[in-house]
């Protein structure tokens, strides 16, 4: 039984994936197909997107000054996100293994397609690649921080959390002594054997 629900699992992902980027094709009005995972326009649809690139020295001395001064304080976030993006995948891997929780797979948050796109000039390129990082990671540590805290904390706050990830509505009540103490060892047991679904663990509730 287990095998066919991951059998199912995987079958639904694929076809999700296939419906977004026919959905793209649609949007767009160009065709491409996958190819390994990565998307491939047909000819006559890259030689269409080619003459919709900006020439990079155009591109460059049409930027307003402001801009073009603020980039170096951009691009200097790589740094921090380049630490911090090692120093959790270091956490989580001697961590989570004491933990026995399931390792977060780092390279699923990390899609970089954008940079194919041939109405791109090299530094716009750039400029997505950087912006598929910093997302990239920002998604990654979430879901690492929120498996730390169904496992260590899964208590809801007393006001309503902005932005809150996808396990928190399973935590206990703020209050609820009794149903934190009765369920936090549910919750870490399910959290070892739970399904991923589309990089994010699927969030696991606490039983009233």
């Amino acid at each position: 039984m287990s095998n066919r629900v991951d059998a199912l699992i995987d079958h639904i992902r694929s076809l999700e994936h296939e419906l977004e980027v026919e959905f793209s094709k649609q949007r767009s009005g160009f065709r491409f197909g996958l190819e390994h995972g990565r998307a491939r326009f047909e000819e006559e649809a890259v030689r269409r997107l080619t003459e919709r690139r900006t020439r990079l020295l155009k591109y460059v001395f049409g930027s307003p000054l402001l801009v073009a001064v603020t980039a170096p304080v951009i691009y200097s976030l790589l740094i921090p996100f380049l630490l911090v993006d090692l120093w959790v995948s270091i956490y989580q891997a001697i961590c989570f293994r004491v933990y026995r929780i399931p390792q977060v797979p780092r390279g699923r948050y990390m899609n970089f397609d954008r940079t194919g796109l041939p109405y791109l000039n090299a530094l716009e390129k750039l400029n997505c690649a950087f912006c598929s990082y910093v997302n990239g990671v920002i998604a990654y540590v979430r879901e690492v921080a929120s498996r730390t805290e169904q496992y260590w904390c899964p208590i809801k706050h007393t006001r309503r959390v902005v932005g809150s990830h996808a396990r928190y509505d399973g935590f206990a009540d703020f209050g609820d002594g009794e149903g934190y103490r009765r369920h936090l060892e549910d919750l870490r047991v399910a959290m070892r054997t739970e399904k991923d679904v589309d990089g994010d663990a699927r969030p696991t509730a606490v039983k009233q």
